[in-house]
């Protein structure tokens, strides 16, 4: 592919997280981290993102499958996992982890696991999202992603 070409996708790819919700303003301030002496940082940030919270996960789906549910400890992962989400922008994420949350205030188990199952796959469809982002940016050159605006 031309060089032009995958410029443009990679502008297209990265706006298109903004306008679907995807991603907010802090993944922008990421981006104004980045710079020559550390070309590939907001790709080293999202990957420690998904490393670490994949914790987060697995310890609120061990506490999800107990009877009944600790809300106040289900609360503290989802605060836990929601400040990781706001590290990196993870907006569609976080949005669920504060409906979690208001579930857990409430008590309500149904909602809670409902909710759960909805984070998940919007986890997985941003990190999905954000690899191919990443592999494409890695083509045209890790200067292509510094600093672009909205």
């Amino acid at each position: 592919m031309e060089r032009n070409q995958l410029h443009r996708q990679v502008t297209q790819m990265r706006q298109s997280f903004f306008d679907q919700g995807f991603l907010d303003d802090q993944f922008i301030q990421l981006e104004e981290l980045q710079d020559d002496t550390n070309p590939n940082f907001v790709e080293e940030v999202a990957t420690l993102f998904y490393r670490d919270s994949g914790r987060f996960l697995a310890s609120l789906e061990q506490a999800m499958e107990k009877s009944p549910l600790d809300f106040v400890k289900l609360d503290n992962y989802m605060q836990q996992f929601k400040g990781s989400c706001s590290s990196i922008g993870a907006k569609r994420v976080r949005n669920e982890c504060n409906q979690f949350k208001e579930y857990c205030r409430a008590g309500n188990s149904d909602g809670c696991m409902r909710t759960f199952q909805q984070l998940k796959r919007e986890y997985a469809t941003l990190k999905r999202k954000l690899e191919s982002y990443f592999q494409l940016v890695r083509q045209v050159g890790p200067r292509e992603m510094a600093t672009r605006r909205r």
